[in-house]
């Protein structure tokens, strides 16, 4: 008797001990964030006051995440996989769960996985910015193919380890083919581009005359512009249809492996809620598009149903990302 007396003891005392491990994991969450600290931590700050929950985020890039989450495979300790574009989020596609339909409905289909497996949060198109001082907008090119001409030698600023300028590359050889972006590559690069590690200083350099265009995406004109209002850089959205002016997303997935499933939804939901998506036209440096319908955009900017970029689909990013990574090698961008 009194043994199954000491042996209840201690089975009520493990599922206790059980369901305070339990508790303490609900109260926290493990992001890994392919999107830079500076943009997306007030957002993540408003998600842990306003659930009072904690956010353990991991910054990096959003490849270089999706390869630490395809190596640690179940094992992860991520429960949300942050991206800064679609094809990161896709490359990890066997890691992810499906998200719930009502969590998909939240944005237009062409912003979401035709498979479920991850959602956009936000929108943004990529733009040639330009120093205004060197260049009035009517000389600055209609289309990234323009960006070859010998004029332009030494004047260009890219990205080429950023997941954005790695998506746009990708929506090239969609939309215009492997041959004529890989001519493209080789010959921008006897361009003589200079090269960043990430936009913002690519902006940051258009200011200080450094070059005298950019290839980025259109929000962080208004970043710099937080820090420096005269800076003399404008945007220069692209012609219709051209790789250049790819219209494409962040985004984010929960972790199949997540050990806190049900905070991964929370925060997916609250990043699409009407509080997480005004973020972007009240609150933030940026000025990227909101998805969700009825919050309006950051004054100034053109309608995102106006923009047109290439006819590609986000969700195929994620299987052709390996394939850019390789042209990106074969062409000298990438070691």
């Amino acid at each position: 008797m009194k043994l199954v007396t000491v042996l209840s003891t201690l089975v009520t005392a493990l599922v206790l001990a059980g369901c305070g491990a339990d508790d303490s994991k609900s109260d926290s969450l493990t992001v890994y964030s392919g999107r830079e600290e500076e943009l997306v931590q007030p957002l993540i700050d408003m998600f842990e006051e306003t659930t009072g929950m904690t956010v353990d985020v991991r910054y990096g890039e959003s490849a270089e995440l999706a390869a630490t989450i395809a190596e640690e495979g179940g094992n992860s300790p991520a429960d949300v996989f942050f991206s800064q574009d679609p094809g990161s989020l896709g490359a990890v596609d066997d890691e992810l769960a499906e998200l719930p339909q009502g969590t998909l409905d939240r944005v237009a289909e062409r912003f979401r996985d035709s498979g479920g497996k991850w959602v956009g949060t936000s929108g943004r198109t990529r733009v040639l910015a330009y120093n205004t001082d060197a260049l009035t907008e009517d000389q600055v090119p209609d289309s990234v193919f323009d960006l070859t001409d010998p004029a332009w030698k030494g004047k260009i600023g890219i990205a080429p380890t950023n997941a954005s300028f790695q998506a746009f590359v990708t929506a090239m050889r969609l939309s215009a083919g492997e041959e004529r972006t890989k001519q493209w590559l080789i010959d921008l690069k006897q361009n003589d581009p200079k090269t960043y590690e990430k936009n913002t200083p690519i902006v940051e350099a258009l200011a200080t005359g450094e070059i005298e265009l950019g290839l980025v995406n259109h929000y962080y004109l208004y970043l710099v512009k937080e820090e420096q209002p005269e800076a003399p850089v404008a945007n220069h959205f692209l012609a219709k249809g051209d790789p250049g002016a790819l219209v494409s997303v962040a985004g984010a997935g929960t972790l199949a492996s997540a050990g806190n499933t049900e905070g991964a939804q929370r925060f997916i939901d609250f990043l699409l809620s009407d509080e997480g998506q005004r973020f972007y036209t009240d609150s933030a440096e940026e000025a990227e598009y909101p998805l969700v319908a009825g919050i309006e955009a950051k004054k100034g900017l053109p309608p995102l149903d106006t923009l047109e970029g290439p006819n590609v689909d986000l969700s195929t990013f994620g299987a052709e990302l390996s394939s850019t990574l390789e042209l990106l090698r074969e062409t000298g961008y990438l070691s």
